[in-house]
C-alpha cells in the first residue's frame, strides 16, 4: 500500500493503516484466512465513495466526468489477497490473451504502443494497405454484468470457493457519490446498491480482464488487437479496399455486441 492520505467513508488513510500494522497484522490474517475458507467478503468493506473527476468537454455535463471509487484502505488489503490468486491463476492456466497489456505484470502502455506503432511501420515498409481502429469502451467497468463475469470465471477453471468470493465482492455493494464543495469539505449523496459494474479504482479491475477476453479471439482472423483493460485497438491488413471496409464493420459489430 502507498502511504496516501486519501480515504473511503471509514475516514482511515493508509499511511494510519501501514503505521499499525505491527499491532493489527495478526487479525487481518485472521480475517483474510476466515475470507478464503468461508468465500465470504464482510459487508463492511464493500462501501465505495465515489468522486466524479473531471475528463474533458464542458464541466457542467456529466458526461465530462469519470466516476472513481474511493474505497476504505482495509478493502485494498483483502482485495489484493484476491488479486493474487486470481493473477496466479492466469499465469498457470495462460488464460490472458497475449494482446492484452492491462493489470498485468511485465505488462505497459510503452508495449503496447511499441507492438501497434511495429505493426504500422511494418505496413508501410511493405506497402501495403491497412486500417486502424481504436475504441474506447464506453463505461466498461460500471456496465459488467455480475452473471456473464461469474460465467465466464466459471468457464476459465475460478469454481468453488473461489467463485463463491468473487460472487460475495460483487453482491450487496453500495456506493454514494460525494462532491467537494465551497462551502463544506464534502457533499454527499444517500447509499445506493450497486447492481452491476466493478469498482473503478480498484485492483480487482483485473475482473474486467476475464470479462473482454475472448474479445481478440472473435476478430483474430481479420485484424490485429491490441487491449490495454478497456481500451481496444485493432490494425487491419488487407489488400483490396472493398474487402476492407467489410472487416472494419465486422469488427465494429463485434465491439458492439
Amino acid at each position: 500500500m502507498k502511504w496516501k492520505k486519501s480515504y473511503g467513508y471509514d475516514e482511515v488513510p493508509s499511511w494510519i493503516v501501514k503505521l499499525s500494522m505491527p499491532f493489527i497484522s495478526s487479525p487481518l490474517i485472521y480475517i483474510c484466512n476466515k475470507m478464503l475458507s468461508t468465500g465470504t467478503l464482510h459487508t463492511h468493506l464493500k462501501f465505495s465513495q465515489v468522486s466524479p473527476v473531471f475528463k474533458k468537454g464542458t464541466k457542467t455535463e456529466m458526461s465530462a466526468y469519470r466516476p472513481v471509487s474511493l474505497l476504505t484502505s482495509f478493502s485494498k488489503i483483502f482485495e489484493k489477497v484476491i488479486y493474487n490468486r486470481l493473477l496466479q491463476h492466469t499465469k498457470e492456466n495462460n488464460i490472458t490473451v497475449k494482446d492484452q497489456y492491462g493489470f498485468l505484470n511485465n505488462s505497459s502502455t510503452e508495449l503496447a504502443i511499441f507492438k501497434l506503432t511495429n505493426q504500422i511501420l511494418s505496413h508501410i515498409n511493405n506497402k501495403s494497405s491497412g486500417c486502424g481502429i481504436f475504441c474506447d469502451l464506453t463505461k466498461a467497468f460500471d456496465t459488467v454484468n455480475h452473471e456473464t463475469l461469474i460465467s465466464k470465471l466459471e468457464y476459465y477453471g475460478i469454481i468453488g470457493r473461489s467463485c463463491e468470493l468473487i460472487k460475495s465482492y460483487l453482491s450487496n455493494r453500495y456506493q454514494r457519490v460525494t462532491i467537494k464543495t465551497l462551502h463544506v469539505s464534502n457533499c454527499s449523496l444517500a447509499w445506493e446498491l450497486v447492481k452491476h459494474g466493478v469498482p473503478q479504482g480498484s485492483i480487482l479491475g483485473l475482473l474486467l480482464l476475464f470479462y473482454i477476453n475472448d474479445l481478440p479471439q472473435l476478430a483474430k482472423d481479420i485484424t490485429l488487437p491490441i487491449l490495454f483493460a478497456d481500451d481496444t485497438s485493432f490494425i487491419i491488413s488487407n489488400s483490396n479496399p472493398m474487402n476492407m471496409s467489410q472487416d472494419v464493420k465486422l469488427v465494429m459489430e463485434i465491439t458492439q455486441k
